[in-house]
């Protein structure tokens, strides 16, 4: 059942932009630039549920801080998009307009690579997985787990967002950082970038639940699911249960960061926002509703939801938030196993 669906999200990803470039604004087969940019995001969003579920699904290790490293990817890239604004600001400057703003007069010690693509893509996935290394280590080291790491993630995650909302920090504050015009000197804005950016994201989405699915099927993946079940008796058997989580929570942290950076050219913005808890929170939701466990459950979760909460906003935009927690209280009780699960019932 999970080929089938992932030769349908190929195709999806090649097809939509296909429909976009190869007819004209008007014709029935035409697809929006909007619906392009709405798929783009969400095979963002279909990445940081395969990278919760990673850890979760596979791991038992339930964080509520995965939006920090979202977040994270997503300064990174918007970093360098800033940088890339030259004087087409407003203020004329080579420096980004909250900065001459501010009366800065010269660029922050870690803004040093922003002029360079491939300098922010290393750091934007660099920092995040070694934030997660640095922290992951000590939680696991000390055996803290269950609701006590979920707690502990979500405060970290917190603070994070407080940080980055000074002026102070370099990064925009409450603003953050918007009003991109190019990458690589080609207009952000123009067809043939968003259907790239499309592409890139799906890719990217493919690429990732291609490592996900070799990794929890390899040795490594089994003892991670029996770290999940039965930590102590893994430990009693000889392996470090440190070594193996924190190695998942890299990776996880990793995916999301990958989908912060894709993300931000696409809409345009980044700021605090991205590190709220309820960012965290949402990307649990779809990891639960899809099936965690499963890998492709929560690609499919992630759809679904943002698929949802695009038509209740546009009808309804007050009540979606109670319709986001009926659906996870529906699923929490009646289908523990997520959409996957309802389509294992049927098929039986």
């Amino acid at each position: 059942m999970k080929k089938p669906l992932l030769i349908a999200l190929a195709a999806v990803v090649l097809l939509a932009p296909l429909l976009h470039l190869a007819f004209p604004p008007g014709h029935p087969l035409h697809l929006s630039e909007f619906y392009v940019g709405l798929l783009g995001k969400f095979l963002c969003f279909a990445i940081c549920a395969l990278a919760l579920d990673l850890i979760w699904g596979f791991g038992g290790i339930l964080s509520l801080g995965h939006g920090l490293f979202f977040a994270l990817g997503g300064y990174g890239m918007g970093m360098y998009l800033m940088r890339q604004i030259g004087r087409d600001g407003q203020y004329q400057s080579d420096l980004p307009d909250f900065m001459v703003f501010l009366n800065w007069k010269e660029l922050p010690w870690h803004w040093a690579l922003s002029d360079s693509l491939l300098g922010q893509i290393f750091l934007a996935l660099a920092v995040p997985g070694l934030l997660a290394a640095v922290f992951g280590y000590f939680a696991f080291r000390s055996r803290i787990q269950g609701v006590y790491f979920s707690i502990i993630t979500q405060a970290v995650t917190v603070a994070a967002m407080l940080l980055f909302f000074r002026n102070e920090t370099g990064f925009g504050g409450n603003n953050g950082f918007t009003d991109f015009k190019r990458i690589a000197g080609l207009a952000i804005t123009s067809p043939g970038m968003k259907v790239g950016l499309c592409i890139a994201s799906g890719v990217a989405l493919i690429g990732c639940y291609l490592v996900a699915r070799w990794l929890t099927q390899s040795r490594w993946g089994r003892v991670l699911q029996a770290i999940r079940d039965a930590e102590g008796r893994v430990r009693f058997l000889g392996y470090d249960p440190v070594a193996f989580k924190l190695s998942a929570y890299v990776i996880s942290a990793v995916m999301c960061a990958l989908a912060g950076m894709l993300y931000v050219p696409q809409v345009g913005i980044i700021n605090p926002g991205e590190m709220s808890p309820a960012a965290s929170i949402e990307m649990a939701i779809w990891a639960a509703v899809g099936g965690r466990g499963t890998l492709i459950g929560p690609v499919l979760g992630a759809f679904f939801v943002n698929g949802t909460k695009s038509v209740f906003t546009a009808v309804w935009p007050e009540g979606w938030l109670y319709v986001l927690g009926g659906l996870f209280i529906a699923v929490t009780l009646f289908l523990p196993q997520g959409l996957m699960g309802l389509a294992r019932r049927f098929k039986k």
